[in-house]
């Protein structure tokens, strides 16, 4: 008679067997469970973690940018030591960059706001046009474009876009928004130059808001409406429906609302920043990045109430406008010149949620003491290609000092992030991709004995044939516009239309986008 013991050894080695398939059905269920992502052929950035499945010894890097110089003084008699909230804009072969000129700070920022304009043929040498349409002290010589209003006050936050809906008539191609919930709420303006500007409507078309500070809107290819975002406070979220949330307290954050009209708008909601802490937002400066506008890139000017670094004796050496530091009786009130700031990097891909992969500073306020004065920091809204390899952003500097200026910012294209590798290497593997077209392109960098390598994988994780680690020769160099090939395979046609993971093998490298291209 056989021993039961023999009879059960196969039974519950096909139970044990049975159980590891089941786990793996499970695992591979898991993986493909997930909807692919279609990019079709957009480009992404690595601003967030959207594309990215598992990172293995690589991380997402917030990139450095390099100064390159002063872009504009505000230095004209027009201008002040306060001015800003300024915006570059693209149209045609030319850039202009709009900003708020305040020569009358010390009195009244609303009856002193003066909107003003310089040009540029390249996004780096930039001049302020003689327009001879307003007169200041006796002379028409000047880039002022109209005057302040102190009754309807829309110049002291002016925020201009060109208006890419289908359809706006020609007269209205150029829009802009400014306003004050003081005064009314949000106007818009219209211009079919961009230099002649008018009302729009005569009322304004959204009240609820602070709106003191640089309020942007423009038209969202992505969402196929007009988004605005502003400046609220942290409590609005309690006090829905009110007409005036300046007078909520809490942090400086930003909220959004969208339309089809630019009339008639959503009830506004408080955008969301994940599970990252709340920190005080004095702008927002969100709009479509220029080679991706389903992305929306913020460069908000984070605030930091109490923080103080320079002296009173430095603070007055520096000549801070009297009236921005409150000098009463010959000493200076703590309240404003303690609060320090810089510029943070925020991105969105519509909705009410930003992404704050990085929580470092963008740009530090760094080693001129000028800096370290309180509101310095704001960004200009916009980033412009300025080389056929660079892209420019701006930041004023200097801010409430005779020496105001803006500063320029060069980064490669795409280059605000990566997925960065050490010298001891590490991988990247992304979420399951619908390949959107024959060739995959990559905007790298590498040094001279780093390298990446690319596996195309099927959604469970097996190397598609002809396209794995070893079918590819290592990419070394730098480009932004790399086609991958492998031995076999010099494009992906055979894969259209199916999804893919796609695993990078990297040594020293980084990676800033990637797009298929047909």
């Amino acid at each position: 008679m056989k021993n039961p013991l023999l009879l059960l050894i196969p039974r519950l080695a096909l139970v044990r067997l049975m159980s590891g398939l089941l786990v793996l059905a499970l695992g591979a269920i898991n993986a493909v469970a997930a909807s692919p992502l279609e990019i079709g052929t957009r480009l992404e950035m690595f601003v967030d973690s959207y594309l990215v499945d598992r990172l293995n010894g690589t991380r997402l890097k917030l990139t450095e940018p390099t100064p390159a110089g002063v872009a504009l003084r505000f230095d004209a008699d027009w201008d002040g030591a306060c001015s800003g909230f300024a915006t570059i804009l693209q149209d045609g072969g030319k850039y202009r960059m709009y900003y708020v000129g305040l020569p009358m700070h010390d009195n009244d920022e609303e009856a002193g706001s003066y909107v003003c304009v310089a040009e540029s043929p390249d996004g780096i040498q930039w001049t302020k046009p003689n327009l001879g349409l307003v007169e200041y002290r006796g002379s028409k010589n000047n880039n002022i474009l109209f005057l302040p209003n102190p009754e309807e006050p829309y110049a002291i936050n002016f925020a201009p876009f060109i208006d890419g809906r289908p359809g706006v008539p020609a007269n209205e191609r150029y829009k802009a928004v400014g306003g004050t919930w003081r005064k009314g709420g949000m106007f818009v303006l219209a211009s079919a130059d961009g230099i002649r500007w008018r009302k729009w409507r005569e009322k304004p078309v959204f009240r609820n808001g602070a709106f003191d500070s640089q309020n942007i809107v423009f038209w969202s290819e992505w969402e196929q409406r007009y988004v605005f975002f502003f400046r609220v406070f942290s409590h609005v979220d309690d006090y829905l429906g009110m007409e005036k949330w300046s007078s909520v307290g809490g942090l400086r954050t930003i909220a959004k609302t969208t339309s089809t009209d630019l009339v008639n708008w959503t009830p506004p909601q408080r955008m969301s920043f994940g599970a990252t802490p709340l920190e005080q937002f004095y702008t927002n400066h969100t709009h479509p990045y220029f080679r991706a506008p389903h992305l929306y890139i913020g460069m908000p000017m984070r605030f930091v109430p109490g923080r103080r670094f320079l002296s009173d004796e430095q603070l007055q050496a520096l000549k801070v406008v009297p009236a921005y530091l409150n000098i009463k009786g010959g000493s200076l009130s703590h309240n404003i010149p303690n609060e320090v700031s810089d510029t943070v990097l925020l991105s969105s891909r519509g909705g009410y949620r930003y992404d704050r992969t990085f929580m470092e500073a963008l740009v530090r306020p760094g080693t001129e003491e000028g800096n370290w004065v309180s509101r310095n920091g704001i960004a200009v809204t916009g980033i412009i290609q300025t080389g056929p390899k660079e892209m420019s952003f701006f930041v004023a500097q200097h801010y409430a000092q005779p020496t105001a200026y803006v500063k320029r910012f060069a980064l490669r294209l795409d280059g605000l992030t990566s997925v960065n590798a050490p010298y001891t290497g590490g991988e990247m593997v992304t979420k399951p991709i619908i390949v959107g077209g024959r060739d995959l392109v990559l905007n790298y960098a590498t040094s001279a004995p780093g390298e990446i390598r690319v596996e195309l994988q099927e959604p469970d994780g097996e190397p598609i044939p002809g396209y794995s680690l070893m079918d590819g020769a290592p990419i070394v160099g730098d480009s932004v516009a790399q086609a991958v090939t492998w031995k076999l395979k010099t494009d992906l046609s055979a894969l259209v239309g199916k999804p893919v993971r796609i695993r990078f093998v990297m040594k020293d490298a980084d990676l800033y986008s990637l797009r298929f291209r047909n």
